[in-house]
């Protein structure tokens, strides 16, 4: 059952392991074959011995690095499989060999004699991992349908985590729509046992990591060779990779990097094509003329998709397939591009997303400077400031910042509090319905604040932050399962440790600096890319794959879905919440609250208002499994929405993981789960 709804995963096959003697585990995995060492790779993997048995969907990028060092530790490495690295590592370092491992994964390491099981995630959450503990038994897959397709796991809504979409605030990183359904953070391993699991983080960026050279060249260059080292890396696979070239900077200089080291022989793969929408009309969207450009001058082809705009009812369809967001319309645009790549048979895509949110600048320069005692940086900075703005801007903000250093720091919280206090609440946050809005002024409040002296210097909050964001985490969740229906795996070559831990240790002034954001990133791409593309400064925006659904989602939120979701929101706000919209008062943010409320109203169909919401407890129908790469337990109709067994299936889902573990503790036991808050950022 598992495995059938995640069968999207599974383009080369679906394999399961029992725990026969026992009874006590079961694991199953959903193959895609991207990597050379993929080809031998055959998951779930025992140790020799068997008292391991692992599943794990995710790739190894110190692939070498790894294997040198443990066959320099004297251990036996039975194929070149990035699986088997693994289990080695854990066989020789426990759980710090999370700490020797860099890539993207979702793995879970089950131990046959002591019966407890250890789970981990990536740094970044690239891979997804959920899972439901009901005091005595533990299932966790990929996805979070796979979770719900399990019988035993109840489907109760999470008000909180509804309060929190339909506000368009994204606190928690580790709980669902479903109570007791919840996401194993990024950067996060968990160990179960009869106790039940706890969580524990094992990586985070070191603010008070120093980077010092006495040149700024020295650090383009010690920039550049980072970026060339992780896009080598990123580029392993058996096929030619794909590359999605939009235009902007930060794809180019991905697809443009790979195209040199192609060039050198240096490439991990044999050969690149790279994929751009064409959005020739809308001069909102259309970046057409600057890949057009970046192929020109780098003397490759770039193929043109057109953006897709699935219908409507599509979006409806995923939402109760997933049973969780299925993603928005600048996702769903990309679905021409990604069909294209899967009939080119490469199962490799490079995104350029993470490059705002790393690379980009104009924030901090002043205040760091100041802590640092940096006086000719500062001096500079202002000078660049005032050349490229005005002498009033640029001595106004060294000023504003003199003011925060300098004032005390219960002074600088009690401004931002009242500041706070004088806001007025976003639209999003007034039409919850009040015990909505009770909820989530609590979710907010309970939010923790990153301590001063977790960072060395101010200009790091924003970053430390982007990694408790919750909407972040969410996005990659959504986007690698969009993509995973399509049979590809994509990699975000900016969203890595290594460029995260550059970012908080680079200095501001070489993020912004000549009026150009990115300044770093544009110097180190000099030779690569055309000036068109390293001169530019705009920003495509797409929300007219939001606007070509703007009819469709008023009728639909203006019908009968306001009164039956009465106990979400007060009716009278949805018209005047579009009304803003239509003005284009919020153009630059699209609607996610109202395409979230649509997607809420899908999800929870078979509940009514009066019954998500009432002071007695309410026994819900128990239909759920968590699967990382699933356990088959029937085959799924898509018409009918059965199995053929006569049990709840799931049309096509879209993800990837690992294993099915069930039954594997019995007794008393207790839950932990780790939250991390944060707001949304950047949305496209």
């Amino acid at each position: 059952m598992m495995t059938s709804a995640m069968h999207y995963r599974a383009k080369d096959g679906t394999t399961h392991w029992p725990d026969k003697a026992s009874c006590g585990a079961a694991l199953s995995y959903c193959q895609l074959q991207s990597t050379p060492e993929s080809l031998v790779e055959r998951q779930p993997v025992s140790s020799e011995d068997g008292a391991l048995v692992m599943v794990m969907d995710g790739r190894v990028d110190n692939w070498v690095e790894l294997r040198e060092r443990l066959l320099s530790k004297g251990r036996i490495l039975r194929n070149r499989s990035d699986a088997e690295l693994v289990l080695q590592a854990y066989k020789l370092w426990g759980r710090q060999c999370l700490e020797n491992i860099d890539g993207d994964f979702a793995l879970a390491i089950w131990h046959t004699n002591s019966r407890h099981l250890f789970c981990a995630r990536d740094p970044i959450g690239n891979k997804p991992f959920h899972f439901h503990w009901n005091g005595t038994s533990l299932v966790f897959a990929s996805d979070l349908h796979a979770v719900l397709a399990v019988p035993d796991v109840p489907e109760i809504p999470n008000e909180g985590v509804l309060a929190e979409y339909l506000a368009d605030e994204w606190i928690s990183r580790t709980e669902t729509l479903w109570q007791g359904v919840n996401s194993l953070d990024a950067a996060h391993y968990m160990e179960v046992d009869a106790r039940g699991p706890k969580t524990r983080q094992y990586w985070s960026p070191d603010p008070f990591a120093t980077l010092h050279y006495a040149k700024d060249s020295d650090y383009i260059e010690h920039y550049r060779e980072l970026f060339t080292d992780i896009v080598r890396r990123q580029s392993r696979s058996q096929n030619p990779i794909s590359i999605e070239v939009s235009g902007g900077l930060d794809s180019s200089a991905i697809f443009a990097m790979a195209a040199h080291l192609n060039n050198h022989d240096r490439l991990a793969s044999p050969g690149l094509t790279g994929y751009t929408l064409n959005f020739s009309g809308d001069t909102d969207a259309d970046e057409i003329d600057y890949a057009r450009a970046v192929g020109a001058h780098l003397d490759l082809p770039i193929r043109e998709i057109e953006p897709a705009y699935p219908d409507f009812s599509s979006y409806l369809k995923r939402a109760g397939i997933y049973r969780d967001l299925p993603g928005y319309p600048n996702t769903a645009m990309f679905a021409n591009e990604l069909a294209a790549v899967q009939s080119s048979d490469s199962r490799v895509l490079l995104d350029g997303k993470g490059g705002d949110e790393w690379l980009g600048g104009g924030y901090g320069e002043y205040k760091d400077g100041l802590v640092e005692r940096d006086w000719t940086g500062l001096f500079n900075t202002l000078v660049d400031d005032i050349s490229n703005d005005s002498f009033t801007g640029g001595v106004g903000r060294l000023l504003r910042a003199i003011g925060v250093i300098t004032l005390p720091h219960i002074a600088v919280e009690q401004i931002k509090e009242i500041m706070a206090n004088k806001e007025e609440a976003p639209a999003a946050h007034q039409w919850l319905a009040q015990h909505l809005k009770d909820q989530l002024k609590q979710r907010i409040k309970n939010q923790t604040a990153i301590p001063e002296k977790r960072i060395r210097l101010p200009g790091q909050l924003r970053e430390i932050s982007l990694l408790q964001d919750g909407f972040f985490l969410k996005n990659h969740q959504v986007r690698e399962r969009y993509s995973a229906t399509f049979g590809i795996e994509t990699r975000r070559p900016y969203w890595n440790k290594a460029m995260v831990q550059l970012s908080l240790m680079l200095p501001k002034r070489l993020k912004y600096r000549e009026g150009l954001n990115k300044y770093v990133h544009r110097q180190a791409l000099q030779e690569l890319l055309p000036e068109k593309v390293l001169t530019r400064t705009s920003k495509a925006e797409f929300s007219v794959t939001f606007d070509y659904h703007t009819k469709s989602l008023r009728s639909a939120l203006t019908g009968d879905i306001p009164p039956k979701r009465h106990t979400w929101i007060n009716q009278s706000q949805v018209d005047q919440y579009f009304d803003v919209y239509d003005r284009g008062l919020q153009h630059d943010e699209c609607p996610w609250a109202l395409w979230n409320l649509l997607f809420c109203d899908v999800i929870f169909a078979t509940y009514s208002s009066e019954r998500m919401h009432c002071s007695a407890p309410l026994t819900f129908r128990t239909t759920s499994v968590m699967n990382t790469k699933g356990y088959h337990l029937g085959k799924t109709t898509e018409d009918s929405g059965t199995t053929t067994n006569g049990k709840k299936a799931y049309k096509s889902p879209t993800l990837q993981l690992f294993g099915r573990l069930s039954h594997i503790t019995h007794g008393s036991s207790g839950k932990e789960k780790t939250d991390a808050d944060g707001k949304s950022g950047d949305r496209k």
